[in-house]
């Protein structure tokens, strides 16, 4: 590959890959901690070289490894293994960069916002680049909403109501007052909208640009269908961009109705020698990355616009790589063919040819790139991979009996959207035992509106002498703590009835508690002025703010009653579903790691006492999606390992699943459960009936603008739909067996040995973790 810096040259041939054969170079890492630590090199040696350049850096998570290496490396600057560790990466630098001199130019931003909030991106570049990295802020060109004029300088919330921007003001004929002062306004945004580009390009451009890539293909806030040669502006983004900054705002329901302001696409390319990179980590990615990459300039995918630049690079970890025609060849063509490859080739002719397994020919798998290359291909090849399949399809009807199922879930609902339909069957019979446990609190999925709303209703109801629990003698002095599961047998009663006002005065039960346990309060009137206290702090709070811990603790315990509703629909009862609060989710953009002495003793403990035969988890194997999945996975791994030391665990079984973040080839599964449309309408039920703060899917999706449940029950009818195309529907819908007859979905489940799965936590640990500290 030409034109690589030492650092780059280093990297690309540790990735042993062959040159790329795509316009814009890409390069692999195994990893998201690595993809940081590569980035990190890179940027100071383009510092190196540039002392006084241009750059733009991203905000949120996705250079979270970046600047921790940042920091790391220039502030241990002299320490001899990290000397050693530059050298050997390609970094042979004697002298610190120094970032001094260096121009910053503030990529995007949320419109309007307020700078001081933490979740402004101008706040982020504040903290973590000018203070972090101590960048020179006169030197620094940012976006400051509170410093963009306005209509008779006017406050942002005077003139558009709510933070709601309406650009189709830009055009109208105003008939109000107001509609005349938005008007002016946007026009007044336009304008600095205008003058920030023309500051940007009186630097020659930018020097030096790192982004992410959205799952719509955004780079900045120019989502797709973006004109290449756009420039700074004020916007509207699309639904997946939404999504994304759901989290960062409170709830889809702000960041749909949130303009942003962006640089343009010919901002990014202005600078014909810019070095621009786009960083992507984990599978999820691996499609745009794909359409990003190997299509023509397209406006469907705004990171083509990059072909423009000699210096562009992507910098990939491996999984976000694999849908690359590149990665296919490197996994097909030049490794080992084993039993999984074939099922892979032969699924995905399969749906490259939309043709029925029985009806593949051997010159069907003679004619494609990569058939081809099968050893031994004859007539039996594609008949090999349906019964391989039918037999994980056998051992999904095949329950499992006398066993101890210890089922884990990073979040809350995280076990139901994985494999509910499987756990209906599985909890059915009582020859097994079953314990749940949540690892930790999931209060960032709860809005605070929807805590306001709870809380009036408790309000109201307490008013009214209806929580006549308060009533008695030794409630608040302990009585609190007692009949938990009272309330979750009254609100499934008033399920049963239909009966909305029940449903809701038993969630006002189960408040009612938690505010008593988390304040320690003491009387009925205290319990009063506290909802007052809570409900007016919360309305005084902007969206997205970080909430005190006693509200995170009040959110999580709403979260754990609704857990607790969802496995009683199945008879499971209170105590056997565990919250376990792990210390290491603190809501905080950057989460710290699980702590050995504080987040594995919960979980050795419970697997002492439940002496479980088989475990569930949720199973990401780079570690780069939702990080709490794989920080719970290295959780679970650490008290496994040291009950290994104390008991025999031969016998016990590991199973991994996947929900609506990730999804198994079915060539890398081991249990295929079918899914019927019963199954599915109790699922739906249950989760829409239980998870109440997740129905309005405040926090949803790229993929989908709804529930999490919708989702999860598509992508299981997508997978049975994977299936049905290569075993045929006659196998299906002709079956002797009842359960395959009536399905219409499949869950993928990946089993384990126990030293299988702690070689594969410990592997991913070292790879992950290992460089740091």
């Amino acid at each position: 590959m030409k034109n690589l810096s030492p650092v780059e040259e280093c990297f690309f041939q540790k990735s042993q890959r062959s040159d790329p054969t795509t316009r814009v170079p890409y390069i692999l890492v195994d990893n998201f901690p690595k993809l940081g630590f590569f980035t990190a090199l890179r940027f100071l040696e383009w510092v190196s070289e540039n002392p006084e350049g241009v750059i733009s850096l991203p905000t949120g998570k996705t250079p979270e490894y970046f600047i921790k290496w940042v920091n790391h490396l220039t502030t241990n600057w002299a320490d001899d293994s990290l000397t050693r560790l530059r050298h050997e990466n390609g970094l042979a630098l004697t002298h610190r960069p120094d970032f001094r001199g260096l121009q910053f130019v503030q990529i995007d931003e949320f419109f309007p916002i307020d700078p001081r909030q933490h979740n402004s991106f101008y706040h982020y570049i504040k903290e973590y680049y000018l203070k972090g990295f101590g960048l020179d802020e006169s030197k620094a060109q940012l976006i400051n909403s509170a410093m963009i004029p306005t209509a008779n300088n006017l406050p942002l919330v005077e003139i558009f109501p709510d933070y709601k921007v309406d650009l189709s003001m830009r055009y109208r004929d105003c008939k109000t007052l107001p509609e005349q002062l938005q008007q002016e306004t946007i026009l007044l945004i336009d304008q600095w909208c205008t003058e920030y580009e023309e500051q940007i390009r009186a630097k020659d451009g930018i020097g030096f640009f790192l982004g992410g890539i959205g799952p719509d293909g955004h780079i900045a806030f120019n989502v797709r269908g973006s004109d290449h040669n756009s420039t700074t502006r004020l916007m509207e983004t699309n639904f997946e961009t939404q999504a994304a900054a759901a989290g960062d705002l409170g709830g889809i329901e702000i960041s749909g109705n949130r303009l942003v302001i962006t640089i343009g696409l010919a901002t990014i390319t202005h600078n014909p020698e810019a070095t621009a990179i786009i960083i992507a980590a984990g599978e999820a990615k691996a499609p745009i990355v794909r359409d990003s990459l190997e299509n023509t300039r397209d406006i469907r995918y705004p990171a083509t616009v990059l072909r423009n630049l000699p210096n562009s690079r992507f910098y990939l970890t491996r999984g976000a790589a694999v849908a690359l025609r590149d990665s296919l060849d490197e996994y097909f063509l030049k490794e080992e063919w084993t039993k999984e490859k074939i099922t892979r080739a032969v699924i995905h002719l399969a749906g490259i040819l939309n043709k029925y397994g029985h009806n593949l020919t051997v010159k069907d798998l003679q004619a494609d790139h990569i058939c081809r290359h099968i050893p031994d291909l004859d007539d039996k090849t594609v008949s090999k991979v349906m019964v391989d399949l039918i037999s994980k399809i056998d051992r999904g009807l095949d329950l499992p009996l006398d066993q101890v199922f210890y089922h884990t879930g990073p979040h809350h609902d995280d076990i139901m959207l994985g494999y509910a339909p499987q756990a209906i069957h599985l909890v059915r019979t009582p020859r097994n035992r079953h314990h749940f446990s949540i690892l930790t609190s999931g209060f960032t999925s709860v809005t605070n509106a929807y805590v306001i709303s709870i809380l009036t209703e408790t309000g109201k109801l307490l008013a009214q002498e209806q929580i006549q629990m308060t009533d008695y003698p030794d409630f608040f002095d302990g009585g609190f703590k007692f009949k938990r599961d009272k309330d979750v047998y009254h609100y499934l009663n008033k399920i049963a009835a239909r009966n909305i006002l029940g449903k809701q005065r038993g969630l006002c039960h189960r408040v009612v508690r938690a505010l008593v346990e988390i304040y320690a309060i003491d009387s009925k009137s205290e319990l009063a002025s506290k909802i007052k206290d809570i409900t007016a702090y919360l309305k005084d709070c902007y969206d997205g703010e970080k909430n005190p811990p006693r509200i995170q603790r009040l959110k999580g315990m709403i979260r754990e009653f609704e857990e607790e509703l969802v496995w009683a629909h199945l008879g499971v009862r209170v105590r056997d579903v565990s919250h376990l609060r792990l210390g290491f989710y603190t809501g905080d953009i950057f989460t710290e790691q699980p702590d050995r002495k504080r987040d594995i003793p919960p979980i050795l403990e419970q697997l002492r006492i439940i002496q479980p035969t088989i475990i569930t988890l949720a199973l990401d194997p780079e570690g780069s999606g939702p990080d709490t999945h794989y920080k719970v996975l290295q959780a679970i791994a650490e008290a496994v390992r040291e009950l290994q030391k104390e008991t025999d665990l031969s016998g016990l079984r590991i199973w991994g699943y996947r929900n609506v973040w990730y999804r198994f080839n079915p060539a890398e599964t081991d249990i295929i459960v079918p899914v019927s449309i019963n199954s599915l309408a109790v699922f739906q039920s249950m989760f829409m009936e239980s998870y109440l703060s997740q129905k309005e899917a405040s926090f949803p999706s790229h993929e989908y603008n709804g529930p999490f449940s919708d989702l999860a029950q598509r992508i299981w009818v997508e997978q049975h739909q994977q299936l049905q195309l290569l075993l045929g529907k006659d196998f299906w819908y002709q079956n002797e067996h009842p359960r395959l007859r009536s399905a219409h979905g499949l869950i993928y489940l990946k089993e384990l040995a126990v030293d299988e799965f702690l070689n594969m936590a410990r592997n991913l640990e070292k790879s992950m973790e290992g460089q740091i500290g």
